[in-house]
């Protein structure tokens, strides 16, 4: 599990490439992505549990 260090260190490496104007961006294309597999893991649960 990443601690505090290893989380600045990472968001630093993000701003640094990306640019602090991409970051809503990217932030947003991430939410949605987390967003449809969490629509899509109930659904293939069950059909595990099915077979």
């Amino acid at each position: 599990m990443p601690g505090f260090a290893d989380l600045v260190t990472l968001i630093i490496i993000v701003l640094v490439i990306f640019g602090a104007g991409k970051l809503p961006a990217i932030a947003t294309s991430i939410g949605r992505s987390i967003q449809s597999l969490r629509k899509v893991s109930p659904d293939t649960v069950a059909e595990e549990e099915e077979s």
